[in-house]
């Protein structure tokens, strides 16, 4: 069944109004700023908003790509979407850096641990050396060496 002239405004007008309403932002329930819910809006079957008003549906892409790019969001949902997108993309970022960071301190805690390991066995090395010291009697100084300044013969 062809449609009056009259009708085909009427519709187009219909169609036009709910573009306006889901790009201002009055989302139905349950809908979303897209084609299916233009369709339901304007009173119309989806395949004729594809098959007869092809241009309106262009029209809407076209202006909900410019709101998008323009940073305005029609759909509280696709809003909140786009932000928990960001915010898990920056997160997982975040994670990546804290994990290579994490795997340069572990390498770091293992060389500090082995130096650490190393001193303390130069330690007990000392000790031990100290302690064979204390058991013999003391070495004699040279009367050269006794005083503020050291007197080293030269020897040719």
């Amino acid at each position: 069944m062809a449609l009056s002239a009259e009708q085909r405004d009427q519709v187009e007008q219909r169609i036009r109004a709910a573009i306006d309403r889901l790009l201002a932002g009055h989302i139905p329930p349950g809908g979303a700023c897209d084609v299916k819910t233009l369709a339901r809006e304007a009173g119309i079957s989806r395949a004729s908003l594809y098959r007869t008003w092809r241009h309106l549906k262009n029209e809407f892409e076209q202006r909900r790509g410019a709101a998008w790019a323009a940073g305005h969001q029609p759909d509280p949902r696709e809003a909140r979407m786009a932000r928990l997108r960001d915010l898990n993309q920056r997160l997982t970022n975040k994670l990546a850096r804290t994990h290579s960071e994490l795997t340069l301190l572990k390498a770091r805690h293992r060389l500090l641990l082995s130096v650490l390991a190393a001193k303390d066995d130069e330690l007990q090395r000392l000790r031990r050396e100290l302690s064979t010291f204390s058991r013999t009697p003391p070495i004699p100084v040279p009367e050269q060496l006794r005083g503020d300044t050291v007197v080293v013969p030269f020897k040719e």
